[in-house]
């Protein structure tokens, strides 16, 4: 028998057919479009383009400033602070010792050429030259004037004057005398100050802080939470220049009855007040660092018989490591470059000393104090900003720190990574 072939369909095929699926995909696209497609508008466009701009022009403007202060500190980097000038004149004392360091001065030959011949009268008659006396010493000559500026300089340090070029090399010392007739620019007592300041503001700020967050995560009421939580963080909206007057009024009075210090102002009353502003900051990433740990870990310590303190302790501040690092990392930077408190409360005195009883002065408070006053372009402007390029770098050392050793090393250890 012959078999039946089907007959032809007039009806069109379906469109699962491997050679028409892209032409039925592309239209079932082109009619329904996807939900995660949107067509934007113009307004959406110059939004995003405004974000993108501002953004842009903020990181230029934070390059420009690092580029400013670099720039006007360069000169101590690269030859001193006499601009180029090929006339400077390098006296050199007389020799007292093969290790007397020169006299470093400004003065150019046509300047003493200049004054000179101002000072010269042909017309006039010669006047008679007076007697020395004992109202009426004898001009002072070079030597005198050199061993008279080594009495007030000292040994071992170059004799300046307020417009000698100044190179890093003269600042690795500890006088810090900018004003002086002949200035002397070591930065050692600053090196120590902010130091010791720091030191007392860490050891002052971070226990109280880490054991309140402890406190508000794990052991406090949700009514007692909700408000010291709040009350602490309020800490970080006050001035600097409020608690640098508080400190200066009360803390320095409280702290010198209690141990009987000499000065009034000190390191202890510095570090205290920095402390005070290094709260807020350690305080709520250490308690949000405390509340991110899992609540497992938690249930499991008290499931196998410890205490809540012991859990706290033992088991939920150890988890929370790298964020409380970040926290104590930030506080530093923090009391490191406070200007107001440090210049109020801690007597702002550049001596070298160790002794925390004593006043201090930092590297921001100097520069703050300094600055308004100095004349523009100067070696004692220009060290200023050298200070300035110091605070830069402490501060960049502590982000990468916390950047790269924090959330790399710290993190993947805690996680068994």
């Amino acid at each position: 028998m012959q078999s039946e072939q089907p007959e032809p369909s007039n009806q069109p095929r379906p469109a699962s057919d491997a050679e028409d699926q892209p032409v039925a995909a592309r239209l079932v696209a082109a009619q329904h479009p996807p939900l995660t497609q949107k067509k934007r508008r113009i307004g959406e466009r110059l939004i995003e383009l405004g974000i993108y701009s501002v953004s842009a022009t903020s990181i230029i403007f934070i390059f420009l400033i690092f580029l400013f202060v670099f720039r006007e500190a360069s000169p101590i980097f690269f030859g001193g602070a006499d601009g180029g000038k090929k006339d400077t004149a390098v006296a050199t004392a007389p020799a007292t010792g093969p290790t007397t360091p020169p006299i470093i001065s400004n003065t150019t030959a046509d300047d003493t050429a200049e004054l000179e011949s101002e000072q010269y009268n042909p017309e006039a008659e010669a006047l008679p030259t007076p007697q020395p006396t004992a109202s009426n010493p004898p001009p002072a000559t070079p030597q005198d004037d050199a061993e008279r500026a080594r009495k007030i300089v000292g040994e071992g340090y170059p004799i300046l004057e307020h417009e000698s070029p100044v190179n890093v090399s003269y600042l690795a010392y500890d006088n810090w005398q900018p004003n002086s007739e002949h200035p002397r620019y070591g930065i050692y007592p600053i090196i120590v100050g902010t130091l010791k300041t720091t030191i007392v503001a860490m050891l002052f700020a971070v226990p109280l802080a880490i054991l309140a967050a402890m406190y508000t995560a794990f052991f406090a009421p949700k009514w007692i939470r909700e408000t010291l939580k709040p009350a602490i963080e309020l800490l970080a909206g006050i001035p600097s220049v409020v608690l640098g007057f508080f400190c200066l009024m009360t803390v320095a009075s409280v702290v010198q009855t209690l141990f009987g210090l000499d000065f009034r102002l000190n390191s202890i009353v510095g570090g205290i007040g920095l402390g005070l502003a290094v709260i807020p900051i350690v305080y709520t990433i250490c308690d949000d660092a405390l509340r991110a740990v899992p609540g497992s870990l938690r249930e499991a310590s008290l499931a196998v018989g410890a205490s809540e303190w012991q859990t706290a302790y033992r088991v939920m501040l150890p988890a929370a490591t790298p964020g409380i690092f970040a926290a104590i990392l930030l506080g530093i930077g923090r009391a490191f470059g406070e200007t107001m408190i440090a210049l109020m409360a801690t007597g702002n005195a550049g001596t070298f000393s160790w002794s925390f009883t004593e006043p201090v002065r930092t590297f921001a408070a100097t520069i703050g104090a300094e600055m308004g006053e100095v004349v523009f372009g100067s070696p004692h402007y220009q060290v200023l900003f050298f200070l300035g390029v110091l605070l830069f770098i402490f501060s960049f050392i502590i982000n990468f720190i916390t950047e790269f050793y924090v959330k790399e090393r710290l993190i993947k250890k805690f996680r068994g990574a």
